[in-house]
């Protein structure tokens, strides 16, 4: 698998497009604005849009979710159900951030802890890790040593938990108990800022000793 960060929206998310290297079969996650900039990106690496997945229902994450779907014509996929009250109150969380509004959505599919996803010949596994938000997924490529961890955690910090439903415990034990155990040399793409392994986090991060 291989993958490109498209950073986008004022919050300099890091949206993911990942392919299959055999097939060149792709998934967006993330999509949180900027539609047109990842649009461009995926037709320069010249590969085929399947599935759009996302984390949680956070707008600077879900921002472009519905009109890249569309565009591409494939599903919406992810985050867990848990997370419908984020996705349901989208133009609230517009007007919050004083950003374009972005209507409420339910996805094609919500995704549970123990699910995998295809791309290509490529299989992420699943993980619910909430505390950011109480239905936050990360996608896991075990043969690539690769996973996608949205808000969860991120190179130096952990994701905020002052958030409806957030849950400072429950995040730091998700990290603890379902991240670091993957292996210290895990690459991870988080949400937002330079990825890390989690070999270094588990050794520097101020949130995690």
């Amino acid at each position: 698998m291989d993958y490109l960060i498209i950073p986008v929206t004022a919050f300099a998310q890091n949206c993911s497009l990942i392919w299959c290297n055999e097939t060149r079969e792709a998934a967006l996650i993330d999509p949180g604005g900027d539609a047109e900039r990842i649009k461009q990106q995926v037709e320069t690496q010249n590969v085929q849009v399947k599935a759009v997945l996302l984390t949680h229902g956070h707008l600077d994450h879900v921002g472009a979710a519905v009109e890249l779907a569309a565009h591409y014509g494939v599903s919406i996929v992810g985050p867990q159900k848990q997370d419908a009250f984020w996705l349901d109150a989208l133009p609230v969380q517009s007007q919050m951030f004083g950003l374009t509004e972005c209507a409420p959505f339910t996805p094609d599919r919500w995704l549970e802890e123990g699910e995998t996803v295809q791309v290509g010949q490529s299989t992420l596994e699943v993980l619910h890790c909430p505390g950011h938000t109480p239905g936050h997924i990360v996608f896991f490529h075990r043969a690539g040593r690769l996973l996608f961890s949205g808000d969860v955690i991120f190179n130096g910090g952990v994701g905020r938990t002052d958030f409806p439903q957030g849950n400072h415990e429950a995040l730091i034990d998700a990290i603890k108990n379902k991240l670091l155990p993957l292996g210290d040399n895990v690459t991870f793409i988080p949400g937002h800022g330079p990825v890390s392994t989690l070999g270094r986090e588990r050794i520097s991060n101020p949130f995690l000793n």
